[in-house]
């Protein structure tokens, strides 16, 4: 049973301000290390978010969970800024639901 919890797995810089908003926070220094905190958590977190230098290297783990309803897991920037994984998972998540890039298509 899923808990109304949330979590943040990431390096520790990230992690630590997070802890401080109340969060369950992980710390990980790879992706595989991610993936395998991930697979642990999954069952006691509603929301888990994941930094985005680790979730570009999670692939199909992180794929196995947008098809399920919990946890939502989510890419945020790190402590090191953005990498663009989140956004380009969100445009290509909207293209897949309504044919068409409605996000970023830009007339010239």
């Amino acid at each position: 049973m899923y808990k109304e919890r949330a979590a943040v797995i990431g390096d520790k810089d990230i992690v630590l301000a997070f802890k401080a908003a109340g969060m369950d926070v992980f710390a990980a220094e790879s992706a595989a290390e991610a993936e395998k905190i991930l697979k642990t958590r999954a069952k006691d977190h509603c929301v888990i978010f994941i930094t985005e230098d680790l979730a570009s290297g999670m692939g199909d783990a992180l794929e196995k969970y947008k098809r399920k309803a919990y946890p939502a897991v989510i890419p945020i920037p790190s402590s090191f800024g953005t990498t663009g994984f989140g956004m380009a998972g969100i445009k290509a998540d909207v293209e897949r639901a309504v044919g068409t890039d409605i996000l970023f298509n830009k007339e010239d």
